[in-house]
C-alpha cells in the first residue's frame, strides 16, 4: 500500500476498497503481496467463494461492518455460488450495479464463457501464473482504474 505522500506526489487519488474473489490460498498471497507494493493505495479484502462475496457486497454475517468495495476482482469457477452468479446478481441490483468489477481469466475462453451468459463485466485481465507476472498484472488494474477516474473527473 502507498503511503499517503506516495499518493500526493503521483496524484492518484484516494484511497480504493477492493475486493478479491480467490478461491486458492497461494494466489490471494501473491496478490496482496503485489497491491501492497502498488502505486494505488488499496485495501484488499479477500474471500474464497460466491456465497461469501455476496455476504461481504450486501454486508451480512461477519461483514456486517465491510466497506462498499470500489473494485472487485472475480475469479468466475469458485466453489458454491459460480463467479457468473455473483456477477448476474451485481449487475441486477442497485446500487451494486455501480461497482467496477474486473473477471479474472485463464485464457481467452475463460472470457468468452463469462460473455456466453450475456453477463457482462467491466473488463477482463488474463489471471496471472507466474510470481513475476503479479507486478504486471497490479500495473493493469491501476491502468484500469486510473482510467475510470478519468473519465468520472471528465464527466
Amino acid at each position: 500500500m502507498a503511503s499517503a505522500d506516495e499518493a500526493d506526489e503521483t496524484d492518484l487519488g484516494e484511497r480504493i476498497d477492493i475486493l478479491l474473489v480467490e478461491p486458492n490460498p497461494g494466489d490471494t498471497r501473491l496478490f496482496e503481496e503485489n497491491f501492497r507494493d502498488a502505486k494505488l493505495m488499496n485495501a484488499v479484502h479477500a474471500v474464497t467463494d460466491g456465497e461469501e462475496a455476496l455476504d461481504f457486497l450486501h454486508q451480512r454475517g461477519e461483514y456486517a461492518d465491510a466497506p462498499r468495495p470500489d473494485l472487485i476482482l472475480l475469479e468466475p469457477q469458485l466453489p458454491g455460488t459460480s463467479g457468473m452468479a455473483v456477477l448476474s446478481e451485481l449487475k441486477n441490483e442497485p446500487p451494486l450495479d455501480e461497482t467496477r468489477v474486473i473477471v479474472l481469466t485463464s485464457s481467452e475462453t475463460g472470457e468468452e464463457i463469462v460473455r456466453s451468459h450475456d453477463i457482462e463485466a467491466d473488463e477482463y485481465i488474463r489471471k496471472p501464473v507466474e510470481t513475476e507476472e503479479f507486478i504486471a498484472f497490479v500495473q493493469e488494474v491501476e491502468d484500469f482504474w486510473f482510467a475510470i477516474v478519468k473519465n468520472e473527473s471528465d464527466d
